[in-house]
């Protein structure tokens, strides 16, 4: 795969419709910490979510609630009170899962819905019910 410093190197890029990509970058950028990689006129916005990424596009779009973005982060405990504090919506505080992830849910002031994730533990899925396929 080539490498384009123009498009980050994520395999999924999740595209994200907000009516002001400023205003959606410095929420996004103080609730959840997420840090601008690539401004693009005054449309689009690529931003840094730890080791993943996303993009900001201008639009008028009612966001899915069938869709959710999920973000890895290192402390889900001290992500989640950031966001509180940023002005995020909680809709589930962190908990603890058998397959090993802790996670919370939050929405933003644009109604798009979000899961934070931190590893707990290398846990084996038939360990919970699930089936290990190409691990």
């Amino acid at each position: 795969m080539r490498y384009n410093r123009s498009v980050p190197p994520c395999p999924v890029i999740p595209v994200l419709f907000y009516p002001d990509p400023s205003v959606a970058a410095e929420w996004l950028g103080n609730a959840f910490g997420f840090a601008v990689r690539l401004r693009i006129a005054n449309h689009r916005i690529q931003m840094r979510a730890g080791e993943g990424c996303l993009t900001i596009a201008e639009g008028e779009v009612v966001p899915n609630h069938f869709i959710l973005v999920q973000v890895r982060v290192e402390d889900v405990r001290a992500h989640c009170e950031r966001a509180r504090w940023g002005g995020a919506r909680i809709l589930t505080e962190p908990t603890d899962h058998m397959y090993g992830e802790r996670q919370y849910n939050a929405e933003d002031f644009n109604g798009h819905r979000w899961d934070f994730t931190e590893t707990l533990a290398d846990v084996d899925p038939e360990s919970w019910g699930g089936t290990s396929v190409n691990l």
